[in-house]
């Protein structure tokens, strides 16, 4: 903060956190003048956070209108234009092509054979830049998604399965991956059906890559992604399957890899029609075990890819993945521990759906256990749900031209986009982000966004000028809703702010602000 209020950032800052993380989490928020406090604990359980457009949208539509629409968004949902220019002009925006992994490979090998020292250095770091920048347009896209989408459901869901699915950027290509992986895998199955979901992630080299089935083959089994199949992206552990169902799983895997080459390998006749290619994705059936196999107690033919088909089919429709799968979804929106009734009616749709995500959902979104959490401020900000709340409510549709401000947020916060290095994902409880040290960065991240532009409107170009800016939280939004969300301990810290600048950093820090919504009053600390 300004040298002349830092003093006194500090003092109101131990006195914020001095109400206790207990405070923090169970802290709450109370009604709008136009809007009931339940709506507005909704739009925010349901989205990136509440700003003004996404409530005008929710008045203007209705809660159950607005409900499904987030639930099944039309085929002309759009981003607004200035996102859509900011990304369509990424190399990758459109997809990337096996042509375009062979030329960085090639970029890298050409690196390597270079003889002299200094020029194999500076290759090797032009290189390792290109991928580097592959990556921060990916955050870009994501973030850009996350902010101004106005399907906030899809986007929320799209992380939570991108976090499912987990793949780390640093191993291997992934850097030139991953992008492509939350686009293609991910967004366009977040809001589908799970089978699709996970045949989406299974024929991605992303995936192949970072959990090594494109090195399993016949004769060199390898058991890592069979493993995380069952382990977390489906069944979950202690529900039944041996080590003996994944050896079998990593046998029916064998083949299933990647292939850049645009010419087909060349195979025996017999098996040439066996082979199947689309993009980088490749099974090769000269690779492939076609033993029969015993797999969740049913056998399986030697078949070829068929044979995946059939044992992605039988994990899909195992109840324990019904379970697994809607138990996670309501650790992500309801609580740390969510009812095992309400657990039940999501594994129920789940099943009758065949794996419906939008179903399941919609199960969850009509429980009464689910109003029930409304009413409660459990749902203590993730740091990637605080720093994205935090930048909607202070510029709305005001378009971000720099997300790289936001990118080292949620990486000094310990939630950085594709940076988690076990396959497991980021934790979903709110007891894994509610400490002290992450609380003080908070503190900073919000004298920026509230402070200034941040950053956030300077584009990257070298000789780009920064477009000053700062939020102006004292809005419409909050005199006719957001103020009543406060208890009397914020609203004292506030009434000592000496500057608009000032007055946004308190709310952005505030213990209300650190939690979802809540539709009941807040109750003082005693």
């Amino acid at each position: 903060m300004r040298t002349n209020t830092a003093g006194r950032w500090s003092a109101r800052g131990s006195a914020i956190l001095g109400i206790g993380i207990a405070a923090i989490i169970t802290g709450g928020s109370a009604g709008a003048a136009e809007i009931s406090a339940h709506d507005l604990a909704l739009i925010d359980r349901l989205t990136w956070g509440i700003n003004g457009s996404s409530v005008a949208q929710f008045q203007k539509l209705g809660a159950a209108r607005w409900v499904n629409q987030q639930l099944h968004p039309t085929a002309d949902s759009a981003l607004p234009q200035p996102v859509a220019a900011q990304i369509d002009a990424m190399p990758d925006a459109a997809g990337l092509t096996p042509a375009a992994i062979n030329a960085f490979q090639a970029q890298g090998k050409d690196a390597d054979q270079l003889t002299d020292p200094e020029a194999r250095k500076t290759a090797k770091q032009a290189y390792q830049q290109a991928l580097n920048d592959r990556a921060k347009q990916a955050a870009t896209r994501s973030i850009l998604h996350a902010l101004y989408a106005p399907e906030q459901l899809r986007e929320r869901m799209s992380w939570f399965w991108l976090n499912h699915f987990n793949v780390h950027q640093s191993k291997a290509e992934l850097r030139l991956l991953v992008g492509d992986y939350e686009d293609h895998a991910i967004r366009a199955h977040a809001l589908g059906k799970f089978g699709d979901l996970l045949r989406a992630t299974l024929r991605h080299p992303a995936m192949l890559r970072y959990l090594d089935n494109a090195g399993n083959a016949n004769g060199h089994l390898n058991e890592n992604y069979a493993r995380e199949i069952m382990e977390l992206h489906t069944m979950g552990v202690g529900s039944g399957y041996t080590q003996a169902d994944v050896e079998s799983l990593a046998k029916i895997l064998t083949g299933v890899g990647i292939d850049l080459k645009p010419e087909d390998p060349k195979l025996k006749p017999a098996l040439a029609p066996q082979l199947v290619r689309h993009g980088a994705f490749e099974f090769n059936p000269a690779r492939h075990d076609y033993s029969d196999k015993t797999f969740l107690g049913h056998t399986i033919r030697g078949s070829g890819f068929a044979e995946v088909d059939e044992a992605l089919d039988l994990i899909v429709h195992n109840p324990a993945t019904a379970q697994h799968v809607s138990r996670k979804i309501a650790t992500y929106f309801v609580s740390d521990e969510p009812p095992q009734p309400l657990i039940d009616k999501m594994a129920k749709t789940f099943t009758a759906s065949d794996g419906d995500i939008a179903q399941v959902l919609a199960t969850m979104i009509a429980a009464p256990e689910f109003d029930a959490s409304l009413k409660t401020a459990e749902r203590f900000k993730d740091p990637v749900g605080y720093v994205y709340s935090a930048v909607r409510l202070a510029y709305d549709d005001k378009v971000v031209l720099n997300t790289v401000p936001i990118q080292r947020w949620l990486g000094r916060l310990g939630e950085g986009l594709y940076q988690r290095q076990t396959p497991d994902g980021y934790p979903l409880t709110a007891s894994a982000w509610n400490g002290p040290g992450q609380m003080m960065l908070r503190f900073e991240i919000a004298r920026q966004i509230g402070s200034g532009s941040a950053g956030l409107f300077k584009p990257e170009q070298a000789d780009a000028k920064d477009r000053p800016a700062f939020p102006l939280l004292q809005n419409a939004l909050y005199f006719g809703g957001l103020s009543r969300t406060l208890s009397s301990t914020t609203r004292g810290a506030l009434d000592q702010a000496i500057s608009s600048q000032d007055w946004n950093t308190l709310f952005l820090s505030s213990p209300e602000f650190m939690v979802r919504q809540r539709a009941e009053a807040p109750h003082e600390p005693s």
